[in-house]
């Protein structure tokens, strides 16, 4: 059994309402539950929220809200794997027990069908136990720089002020949009981020974090461009 889990908290304190809040034509929630229904390898989609009103958007878009996470799980520092835990755990109560977990974020707008797919078919051929989104860095990581206290710039990487950019190694970072998980190795481990994950590479133009009201404008304008191209209207 695959079960999806997208978390949706309420109390979005930089971006008010974030995970319902309209994005390029439907709730942003909307997006990531449609990319797992139409990816055809769920047994179920569900929304893990501490809001119904969150809760009911979710299930007017096709997602299970068959419970409300408490109260504990739902503040500002809580992380993505005790949510995924309770979930779990709400399943095994009612006779369920998943073989494998895919988490997908509720503001993952940029998220397809076809890569929830490339990440399970990753995480079974493998026998990896976690498999995420990832993609490459703009420019080597290897030639960045920090801002000193007196205000100049220094380089991370000083040996490295003269060697070409081709030269050095590429660097890769979470995309932020899903986490498949081995359900088994998962609830020993609590880890999302297993020794022995493998990643689905995503090309830099379906990848944005949405953290500040200057990120939403991006990935709007990003969004449409990329639907543009591909002639989806």
């Amino acid at each position: 059994m695959n079960i999806a889990v997208i978390p949706a908290r309420a109390g979005s304190k930089r971006i008010p309402g974030k995970n319902i809040r309209p994005f390029c034509g439907k709730p942003m929630i909307a997006w990531s539950i449609e990319a797992a229904r139409n990816a055809g390898i769920f047994d179920r989609v569900i929304v893990s929220t501490d809001s119904e009103e969150i809760a009911a958007v979710a299930r007017h878009h096709g997602a299970e809200t068959p419970f409300l996470r408490p109260a504990k799980l739902s503040g500002d520092h809580i992380a993505t794997a005790p949510v995924l835990e309770h979930a779990l755990a709400w399943l095994n109560g009612q006779g369920q027990t998943p073989e494998r977990l895919c988490c997908i974020y509720a503001t993952a707008a940029f998220v397809r069908p076809e890569h929830l797919r490339q990440g399970l078919e990753t995480l079974m051929s493998t026998g990896c136990s976690s498999c995420f989104s990832a993609t490459s860095y703009a420019f080597s990581i290897f030639r960045s720089l920090k801002l000193e206290q007196d205000g100049t710039l220094s380089m991370f990487w000083p040996e490295h002020e003269m060697t070409r950019s081709q030269d050095l190694p590429e660097a890769y970072h979470d995309a932020g949009q899903f986490y498949w998980l081995d359900c088994r190795e998962f609830q020993q481990s609590g880890k999302i981020y297993a020794a022995d994950a493998r990643p689905v590479l995503l090309p830099r133009h379906i990848v944005q974090d949405i953290d500040t009201p200057e990120d939403w404008i991006r990935a709007e304008y990003m969004f449409q461009a990329v639907r543009n191209a591909e002639g989806i209207s």
